[in-house]
This record gives structure tokens, sequence and C-alpha cells, in this order.
């Protein structure tokens, strides 16, 4: 079993409960209020900005010419078209773009950027790939079952089911996962055991970020 594939196995309970949260629940059959969906888009906004410097750092960590290439493809994508497409989408969401612009973290969202940050600023491209992985790879894994039930006739719902299970994005994502297992071959126990940690960390931070969105939480202060 590759190093991937003990991680997805170390974390299923908790993918196993984001698969059933009602978020993820209510995106997939149409019934997810609006409010909830406006509130992630404008969360995941600011998140995707801190994914972008991950990703800048992913390409500096990088130990060959090809990998690095390729995550500064993934980051020009991600600042020039996923970007864009979300400003759109969270327009046709009703979100103005300078209610988006200005949207403050929650309290979830800067404790999981926080953790991305730090892993990509101390460690190595292996760190950065366990802590990425359960978002880049898991988004793929959530729409791909999603479609799979027949989409939502609510538009937005469907546009994003859709973008997540593009050729081009499950390509990007069955990459990252491959590379993980190639730059993390023959680690002794203990290195992986600190991956592993990294790993469900960013699981648990994406139980947390549905379920952030689905209270709204706001800063109790």
């Amino acid at each position: 079993m590759s190093l991937f594939a003990r991680l997805q196995e170390a974390a299923a309970p908790v993918r196993q409960r984001i698969h059933a949260h009602p978020f993820v629940r209510g995106l997939g059959d149409g019934s997810l209020p609006i409010e909830r969906y406006r509130y992630y888009m404008r969360q995941d906004y600011v998140f995707l900005i801190d994914y972008c410097r991950v990703l800048a750092l992913a390409v500096a960590r990088a130990e060959d010419l090809a990998v690095a290439a390729r995550f500064s493809d993934m980051l020009n994508l991600t600042l020039n078209t996923e970007m864009e497409l979300h400003r759109r989408s969270s327009w046709a969401a009703g979100i103005a773009p300078e209610d988006l612009e200005d949207t403050r973290p929650a309290p979830t969202t800067a404790a999981y950027t926080s953790h991305l940050r730090l892993a990509a600023e101390t460690g190595d491209l292996a760190a950065i790939l366990a802590a990425i992985l359960p978002c880049a790879y898991g988004y793929w894994e959530i729409a791909d079952g999603l479609r799979g039930e027949g989409l939502p006739d609510q538009p937005l719902y469907a546009d994003w089911i859709r973008l997540y299970t593009s050729e081009d994005y499950e390509a990007a994502a069955r990459w990252q996962a491959e590379l993980l297992d190639r730059v993390a071959a023959d680690l002794p126990p203990r290195r992986e055991g600190s991956l592993r940690e990294l790993f469900l960390r960013s699981q648990r931070y994406e139980y947390l970020f549905w379920d952030m969105a689905w209270r709204m939480e706001e800063w109790a202060i």
C-alpha cells in the first residue's frame, strides 16, 4: 500500500463524516440554503489567497524543474483562473465584489490557513503535499461522489461539482498524490509519522471548514 493510500485509510473516519455532513449533502441535492453557500464562498476565497502562498512555497521546495514547473502552472491556474471563476460564481450567488474582498477570515479559516502556511514555511515538499492533499484531493473525491448521485437542479451547486470533477482538476489531484509517494519513498517510520499527523490535522480542518460554513461561524468577540 502506498503512503498516500495509508494516509487515506488513516483519515477514513473523518472523510466519511465529511461526505455525510449536511453542508456537503445539501450541496449535492440542491437543498443547501443559499446564505450558507454565500458564507462558504466568501471564506473559501480568503482561504485560496493563502493557499496560493503555499503553492508558491511548493515551487521553491521542488527539487527538480519539472515539479517546480507543474506547481508554477497550478499557482497560475489558481491565481488567474480559479479565483476569477470564484469571483464570477460569487457574483452569481449574490455576493458583491467589495463584500468578497472585504471578507474577514473566520476562526476556523484563520486556524486552517495558519496550519498550512506553517507546514509550507518550515517543512519540505513532502510536508507541503501531506498538508494540502486533504483539500486538493478531497475536493475531487467529494465532488466525484456527489456527481455519481446526479447533478442538483441548483445551477450554482451543479457548477461547483463540475469544476471539481473536471479532467484538469482530477489530473492535478492525482499527480499530487503520486508525487507524495515519490518524494516520500523509503521514509523511516518516524518521518512517516510526522507526515501522517500533518495529513490528519488538515483532514480534520477540512471537516471543520464545512462545519464552519454550515454554522456560519463568526468571532465570538
